[in-house]
């Protein structure tokens, strides 16, 4: 079993209750659950248009929708980093010592296979062991 789990959740799909049922049945007693959510920034260009109280406002949005999806768990800690998806769950998992990620995945789309999903990035970056849940 794992003492340090990460579920990454990516706030546009509903896997949330299976991944954190998954996660506590995978759990060692006294081990702890993170679920994280990649809040990306806006690429520069386009960063220049956006003020920053809209920012602020789709920041809020998400820490809204990453409590709505734990609910009242207190065996769970949500956590949002900025950053790219793919690159910094992994990144996440290697600094905090987690020896397990849970991510979900969906059908991939042509662009997909041409460029990779955050899924497959994470299971081929991961310093730990991955789940993926379909």
């Amino acid at each position: 079993m794992y003492r340090k789990i990460i579920v990454s959740l990516a706030l546009d799909q509903g896997f949330a209750p299976k991944a954190l049922e998954l996660a506590r049945a995978l759990k060692d007693e006294g081990g702890e659950i993170i679920a994280l959510h990649v809040f990306e920034p806006l690429h520069g260009s386009v960063r220049a248009y956006v003020p920053d109280d809209v920012v602020r406002q789709a920041l809020e949005k998400v820490r809204a929708g990453l409590a709505e999806r734990i609910g009242d768990a207190e065996d769970v800690t949500s956590v949002i980093i900025k950053g790219h998806s793919g690159r910094d769950v992994t990144d996440y998992a290697a600094k905090e010592g987690a020896d397990l990620i849970i991510v979900g995945s969906h059908k991939p789309g042509i662009g997909d296979y041409l460029l990779g999903s955050t899924s497959a990035r994470i299971v081929r970056h991961a310093p730990c062991a991955v789940h993926v849940l379909r």
